[in-house]
């Protein structure tokens, strides 16, 4: 009788042919530096679900390893294909192995080679090391043109005169240097995990007219740019800094944090002792399910939950274009009246 390799062994051959493997069942996607990229496990088009492509082939920082930043799933290649095909394991060692004795598709040539596994959390520490204080630069000029001038003293953001925004095969052109605003992403101790950066226009009127004007680079996964209030038992979570800036703006004592997209919304990691999350939504497919994926967390954990919606598409283009009055008179009775009292600026935003 024939002997199979075991599981672990099945895992291993698959991530030693990682990019082979996500070009089969992962062909909506797209190679993006160290990672495969794509929506789903189900091979929907998308970027919340990232395959590592480099690293040893077991243990720490593996390449195979994945996870779906929208839905807190994680595991190696094995994992992935059962989830795709929809059975049990043994269908799914069935199928690796059968994929294994396939000729795999080729690599395509590459004008430079994959680069080699690194923390990229020290790249961001040094970049923010590198930032400046925002007064008097493009970064507190597209703040103020956001209605934001509140956050130019707030710690968690820095200015970088000269940022390098990269070229990549998905956005293709040549590496060019921009203005851009720094978000220090940080964990629940405080230690810095990422860094957000948003390049800008020479003169902060808007942001950098480039393919993609907002990246992270670091380790965002349940992390987020805070922003520091008094209160212990309350948080306001959401998407964008500038979402978020807009309702802290509103309610500077109470703590908010900034997930940078729809799918880490979903994957924010808790702090303890929480009593009620605010979880301000976009208006938009993705942020609906990425505040729908939080709040099931939540819940679970036995923390209360409220949604709250913009009027129109988010909570900045609220503040921009209704002003601090009407936008604290459309978040007033989404409030806990209790939050509302204690924590809601309405005379200052009327006087604004």
């Amino acid at each position: 009788m024939p002997t199979h390799p075991p599981a672990a062994e099945i895992a291993r051959s698959l991530a030693e042919n990682v990019e082979a493997v996500c070009r089969r069942y992962l062909s909506n996607g797209y190679r993006s530096g160290r990672y495969w990229c794509v929506g789903d496990v189900h091979n929907t088009q998308g970027a919340s679900l990232y395959v590592r492509l480099t690293g040893p082939t077991s243990g720490k920082g593996a390449r195979g390893k994945w996870q779906d930043a929208a839905t807190g799933e994680h595991g190696d290649l094995l994992d992935l294909i059962r989830l795709q095909r929809g059975g049990g394991w043994r269908e799914a060692l069935e199928e690796a192995r059968a994929m294994l004795r396939l000729p795999l598709p080729p690599e395509p040539e590459r004008s430079r080679p994959l680069p080699e596994a690194r923390d990229t959390t020290e790249s961001a520490l040094r970049l923010l090391r590198h930032g400046r204080r925002l007064v008097g630069t493009p970064a507190a000029a597209y703040l103020r043109s956001r209605g934001l001038e509140h956050a130019l003293g707030l710690p968690a953001l820095r200015f970088h005169p000269r940022c390098l925004y990269r070229a990549s095969r998905k956005h293709p052109g040549s590496d060019t240097w921009h203005p851009a605003l720094l978000a220090a992403v940080t964990d629940l101790s405080g230690a810095v995990t990422a860094v957000g950066r948003t390049w800008l226009a020479a003169d902060g009127r808007g942001k950098a007219e480039l393919p993609k004007p907002r990246r992270v680079l670091g380790n965002l996964f349940g992390h987020g740019v805070r922003f520091a209030g008094t209160a212990s038992d309350l948080l306001v979570a959401g998407e964008g800094v500038e979402t978020v800036l807009s309702i802290h703006r509103l309610m500077p004592g109470v703590p908010h944090v900034a997930a940078l997209s729809a799918g880490h919304l979903g994957a924010l990691i808790l702090p303890p002792g929480l009593r009620h999350l605010y979880i301000a939504r976009d208006a938009d497919a993705a942020g609906e399910r990425g505040a729908r994926t939080l709040r099931h967390r939540a819940e679970a954990a036995g923390i209360g939950v409220t949604d709250l919606d913009p009027r129109e598409d988010d909570f900045n283009r609220d503040l921009c274009r209704l002003g601090p009055r009407d936008l604290a008179l459309h978040l007033a009775p989404q409030l806990d009246p209790n939050d509302a009292v204690a924590h809601l600026r309405f005379e200052e935003a009327v006087a604004a």
